[in-house]
């Protein structure tokens, strides 16, 4: 009797505003990961510099087509809500396995620029439904969001909150390029 084919882990990487799929801490976790036999894609999201949910989420699901429990995402900063809509969206039978969010928010903060993808409530029990894992990772000197970000993640969905220190918003210009504990929470989530 043949066993059943498990279909490979794979794992995307959305970065936020500005952001560029080489920059950072992105390169390293995708190394780290295609090293354990992961596929992982890391997309450049469409005009980063001015973002619109009108055209992150479509083409996220785009890029992402099919989910399943071995379908993993880890979202930076605006990345993150752009993750949360993305699961928003998916069919009623559709999950995937966990999803991390680093530095991730659920207002616009003090920036006009990301009202776009707020206008809609988020629909916080659809998202719970359509992935087995959530982690919120914040730094408690994040210059742009404030650690309560995560404290509401977890309220909203259950989500682990892990938060550390010096490591401001997470990005290339900080000066992170590797991060830990981001590796280590994707692994225990995958088990």
């Amino acid at each position: 009797m043949k066993k059943k084919q498990e279909s490979k882990k794979r794992l995307i990487i959305v970065h936020g505003w500005e952001g560029r799929p080489e920059e950072g801490w992105f390169p390293w976790l995708t190394a780290e990961m295609e090293r354990r036999g992961w596929s992982v894609q890391v997309p450049a999201m469409p005009n980063a510099v001015q973002p619109e949910q009108s055209r992150w989420v479509p083409y996220l699901s785009k890029i992402i087509g099919r989910v399943d429990g071995n379908t993993y995402i880890v979202g930076h900063s605006l990345g993150c809500i752009a993750t949360l809509r993305f699961l928003e969206g998916l069919a009623n039978n559709e999950k995937i396995g966990g999803a991390i969010l680093v530095a991730g928010f659920d207002n616009p903060l003090k920036y006009k620029e990301l009202k776009n993808f707020f206008r809609d409530p988020i629909l916080w029990d659809k998202i719970k439904t359509k992935c087995k894992s959530f982690i919120s990772i914040q730094s408690n000197d994040d210059p742009y969001v404030p650690v309560e970000n995560g404290i509401r993640f977890k309220t909203n969905l259950g989500a682990k909150v892990i938060t550390l220190s010096g490591l401001r918003h997470f990005s290339g210009r900080n000066g992170v390029t590797i991060v830990p504990p981001i590796l280590e929470e994707l692994l225990k989530t995958a088990k």
